[in-house]
């Protein structure tokens, strides 16, 4: 059962990630974009990073793990379109 602060706070941490990892990348888009960027690359950076046994926990290591998968996407997506 999701647990609905949980999903709140998913959310939250997302859009942070995603707003980093658009600064970090320099990659600028909507609030909405982050977002979306940020919970999409959540779930790369755990199987990216799960691939070599890393695990974030707490809020900050889900954060770390959130900004990495999204750096990876935003690549992913800038070699793709190019």
């Amino acid at each position: 059962m999701i647990n609905g602060m949980g999903l709140i706070t998913g959310l939250i941490i997302g859009a942070i990630a995603g707003w980093i990892a658009g600064r970090f990348m320099k990659n600028e888009g909507s609030l909405l974009r982050n977002i979306i960027l940020g919970v999409v690359g959540g779930f790369v950076g755990n199987l990216v990073l799960g691939l070599v046994g890393i695990h974030g926990s707490g809020i900050i290591g889900n954060l770390i793990v959130g900004v990495i998968g999204s750096c990876i996407v935003i690549y992913a997506g800038k070699k793709l379109l190019k």
